[in-house]
């Protein structure tokens, strides 16, 4: 059996985004990115994924992938100056070994498993396949002034979407090829097309989006509802499974009670941290320049912190010790953010998503209020929020306690969360 393995793309400055991270943007309650490389976890046949990720992010994205308990992630690598050099750089890292290998956007969250296979299969028989689509409006060519120069037969024309798949070695001689020549590519069909080598199309589905502008997200989260419509249906005909209404969660006080829980729940959190030498002060996913910073096993984001509590404690689903505790190696350093992006993945199985917070930190110094904005576009970000919804506060205690002696730094949260899809009554 042939060895594959994935490199997926995720290193673009996400211009069109408004220069939001939109690999790590909240696709109805998860990152797009991890919902991409969910879908090609799935996949029997593939052993690893290379991930290629920005530059300044490669921590940032090896950390989300350790969070989002990811098991076939054997390499995070930095991506280079163009979609072009970051895949060869992701080709450097596959192993040796490897026979086939796929390339996909990180960016294309809404692939299925069979659309995977469907290129791996392609790949083997043929050497060079991508996914692809027809055509459906009349395609025309304009020249310089804008006018049509010509309409091109649509039957003729299709639309590639990724995973595009390679034997290994055809892929990286394209590459290398490409590299000498000074030629570059907008996608690798093209590159290995360049190369003199025949590329099979494979068609696909029109759902495999890529996510690259605002407008993009709510479609996406449209064809998610599609599909959770059609597997709530496909449930209900099955009487040995039971429907997404019928489902219990430990914890969840639905599974204890008769009547429906729906409607708005509050929750609390309060989070307190030692200010020490030799520490970066991170606060609400925030930098702040100050000769201290806070102990903790994490990045000790005290805000942070009391936020998750907070909205943790309104789903009823405990404190941020029990899901994220600090005898966890795999926690030392982790970043505060996205960790909270897995709280709101947690809401999310359960049913819930944010609705408002409050939130109040207690430092005698240093003065915050240059980043409480800053603060609250990070938090809102995470959350799928709106900043308008997310409110941060800063104060002192006049020099009284432990904050006011500048021990440590505390901070208060409260929370209101929804039911995602309240039923009508």
């Amino acid at each position: 059996m042939a060895r594959v393995f994935a490199v997926v793309v995720a290193a673009g400055q996400s211009t069109r985004m408004g220069g939001a991270n939109k690999q790590l943007h909240p696709l109805a309650g998860v990152p797009v990115l991890q919902r991409s490389l969910s879908a090609l976890e799935q996949v029997p046949q593939l052993e690893g994924i290379v991930l290629v990720a920005p530059p300044p992010g490669v921590r940032e994205f090896r950390d989300a992938a350790a969070a989002w308990c990811l098991k076939k992630i054997t390499k995070v690598v930095p991506g280079g100056l163009n979609r072009q050099q970051s895949v060869f750089f992701g080709l450097l890292a596959v192993p040796f070994e490897c026979e086939i290998v796929l390339i996909h956007d990180g960016a294309r969250p809404l692939v299925s498993r069979k659309e995977i296979e469907d290129v791996i299969s392609a790949a083997k028989e043929f050497g060079a396949a991508t996914l692809a689509v027809p055509v459906k409006d009349t395609v025309k060519v304009a020249d310089a002034e804008g006018f049509v120069a010509a309409t091109p037969d649509r039957n003729k024309l299709w639309l590639t979407h990724t995973p595009q798949g390679f034997t290994h070695n055809v892929l990286t001689d394209a590459h290398r090829l490409a590299a000498e020549k000074g030629n570059s590519y907008t996608d690798d069909a093209s590159l290995v097309e360049a190369a003199g080598i025949k590329v099979k199309l494979v068609k696909g589905g029109y759902s495999n989006i890529k996510i690259t502008t605002p407008e993009d997200l709510l479609v996406a989260e449209a064809l998610l509802e599609v599909r959770g419509s059609m597997f709530e249906i496909t449930e209900k005909k099955n009487s040995k499974i039971p429907s997404k209404s019928e489902e219990k969660f430990p914890g969840d006080a639905r599974s204890q009670s008769k009547t429906p829980n729906f409607g708005f729940r509050i929750g609390f959190g309060y989070d307190v941290h030692r200010l020490v030498h030799g520490r970066k002060l991170i606060l609400g996913g925030v930098e702040v320049t100050y000769e201290r910073g806070l102990e903790g096993h994490s990045d000790a984001d005290v805000l942070v912190h009391a936020i998750m509590d907070a909205l943790l404690g309104a789903a009823g689903l405990g404190d941020i010790g029990r899901h994220f505790p600090d005898s966890d190696p795999s926690y030392k350093g982790a970043s505060s953010i996205l960790l909270l992006a897995r709280v709101r993945e947690k809401l999310a199985t359960r049913g819930y998503s944010p609705h408002n917070i409050d939130s109040t930190i207690v430092a005698q110094s240093p003065k915050l209020s240059g980043y409480i904005e800053r603060m609250r576009e990070v938090v809102a970000e995470t959350l799928g929020m709106e900043p308008g919804f997310v409110n941060i506060k800063a104060t002192t205690t006049e020099g009284l306690g432990f904050t006011g002696t500048g021990e440590g730094i505390a901070s208060y949260a409260s929370a209101l969360i929804m039911e995602s899809k309240p039923p009508s009554l």
